[in-house]
Parts: C-alpha cells; structure tokens; sequence
C-alpha cells in the first residue's frame, strides 16, 4: 500500500503501468486513473481504509473475530488471484524474490488478524492512530532531527491521551493494538522491497495468496456459518473488497503519482476518518480527551520528516 512512495520515478512509473494492465489494461480504468487527480484516489482510499474494518466489527458476533479476518483476507486473494496468477509469479521468481513474497504475506495475515482482534475491544480511533506511532519512530530512525523528535513527541503524548485509564484496564485489546502499529511498519518496509523489485500488483496477489494460505487453519472454522447465510457472505465478501481491495488499488494509483513528501503529509487524515467512521458506523462517540488524542497524532504525522529509506 503505502510504499511506492520512495521508489524511483522510472520504477514507480513501471509499476504504475503493471497495476493498471494488470486490473483492466490500457482500457477504461487506466484512462480513468490518468485523468483523476491523484489526490482523488488518496480521499477515496483513505475512507474505505477504515470504513470495511467498520463493518466489520459489526459482523464478529456472526462469524467471529478471526473468521472475519480471513473472509477478508479470502475475499482480496480470490479477487486479485485471477488477475495477477500468483502462482505465476512464483514460478518466475528466484529464491531470494520468493522469501521477500513470503515475509510479505506473512506480515499481512498476522498484522490483519491482530488489527481485527484489537478492533474487538478498542475504539477505532485508537487502534488507528497506533498505526501511524511506529512510522514516525521509523523515520527517525533513518533521519534524526528535532522536528522527527517533536514530532513522535506529540504523537505519543496524542496516543497516551487515547489510552486513557479506562481502555488501560484492557491491556490485551492494547497488545493487539501496538503488535498490529509494529506490523504496519514492517508491511511498509516489506512492503518497499516488494515494490522495489519490480512486481508491482502483482506482488500484492502473490502476497495475498500467502495471507490466505496462513490464515486458513486459523480462522476458516470461524467463518462457517457464512456459508449457510447468503445475506451474511454477501455482507463478509463487502467488508473485504472495502478493507482489502479498494484502498490497495487505490494507493497504488495515488503513490505512483504523488511525492513521497505529499503522500506522508496526507497520511495524517487517516486517523481523523477512522474516528470519523467510527462515530457515523460504530456510535463510538468519543470525548474532549479523544478528541485531543487524535489532533496530536494528526498533528505528528503531519510534522514529521520521513526518512528516504522507510
């Protein structure tokens, strides 16, 4: 997803041109990608980003925490499968490329799993602003400087108003929250390596295809009862093109055309539409504390500097 961002302009471009054949060739979509604005792609992404996770939560006492987690992850695999023939790629890539799939995949299945079970007992609000901690921490890594430190500063101070004494009383629901922000940063760094070598959409599908793959023992007993409800898949198949397939595609466009500068800065609004989504979908209202929270994160993500190899 977020990770096209530092790939050079040629590579980016490659990539661009790879995600688009693969998804519809140079036909409607692609024209249509080339004419919107790549902030456009950015907005729409960043509402369905939170917005299938939402419903989501909705659904768990149907099909359960994890089976939800891998109707999702189901749901995205046999979509881009067809599209981007995962075994295909496999074939084709050499022992060090296929380890770098395999990393991929993994990190996918465990940070989705991780991101539901926490969604399970926290406010999105919060579970989403501990994504975005570890990518500033990650950029002051690669580029120590008073604004980077300023800026995880105030993000953690915003996180640690979220958490709040009575959501400290959950420190499983917290566990979950804070594995889910430290995957998140290693999707991205993966995630880069990935985009790096050329795969483009099609090293999503493969990854996706390894999700599946992990996730199958984990969560498919869960998700029966799916099965024998139509209105229920339907809903389930829903959450997983709204969590999985649309705002992937669509970062994909607004990464291959937007700075890295840009995109990092715009990044901020998604802590603002989760809580958002949060209160329309969820009625998880939150308070003058919250809201406090949630400016502060937003706040240090849009100040910091991100690092050229993050």
């Amino acid at each position: 997803m977020k990770t096209q961002t530092q790939i050079p302009a040629a590579n980016r471009a490659s990539g661009d041109t790879e995600a688009r054949a693969a998804l519809a060739g140079p036909t409607k979509l692609a024209r249509t990608a080339d004419a919107l604005p790549p902030h456009v792609w950015f907005c729409v992404s960043a509402v369905f980003h939170y917005l299938g996770p939402a419903f989501a939560v909705l659904l768990f006492a149907q099909v359960g925490v994890l089976g939800m987690a891998w109707l999702r992850i189901a749901t995205a695999a046999l979509i881009f499968a067809p599209l981007t023939m995962p075994w295909r790629v496999f074939a084709r890539a050499d022992r060090g490329r296929r380890l770098l799939l395999l990393a991929f995949g993994a990190c996918l299945a465990v940070m989705n799993c991780s991101f539901y079970l926490a969604l399970d007992r926290l406010p999105i609000s919060l579970v989403a602003a501990s994504e975005f901690v570890g990518t500033i921490a990650v950029a002051l890594v690669g580029l120590r400087s008073r604004r980077n430190f300023a800026a995880l500063a105030v993000a953690v101070v915003g996180i640690l108003l979220l958490i709040d004494v009575k959501w400290s009383s959950d420190p499983i629901g917290l566990f979950w929250a804070f594995l889910n922000g430290a995957l998140f940063v290693g999707y991205i760094m993966i995630g880069h390596r990935v985009a790096q070598a050329g795969f483009g959409i099609a090293g999503l599908g493969a990854a996706m295809a390894v999700a599946f793959l992990i996730v199958l023992p984990i969560g498919f007993r869960q998700a029966l009862p799916a099965f024998s409800s139509p209105q229920l898949l339907a809903a389930a198949i829903g959450v997983g093109v709204c969590s999985s397939v649309i705002p992937y595609i669509c970062d994909q466009l607004a990464m291959a055309r937007l700075p890295r500068a840009s995109f990092a800065l715009m990044l901020s609004l998604l802590p603002l539409t989760a809580t958002l989504i949060g209160v329309i979908v969820l009625r998880q209202v939150p308070g003058g504390t919250d809201c406090l929270g949630v400016t502060l994160v937003i706040a240090g993500v849009a100040m910091h500097k991100p690092a050229a190899n993050t």
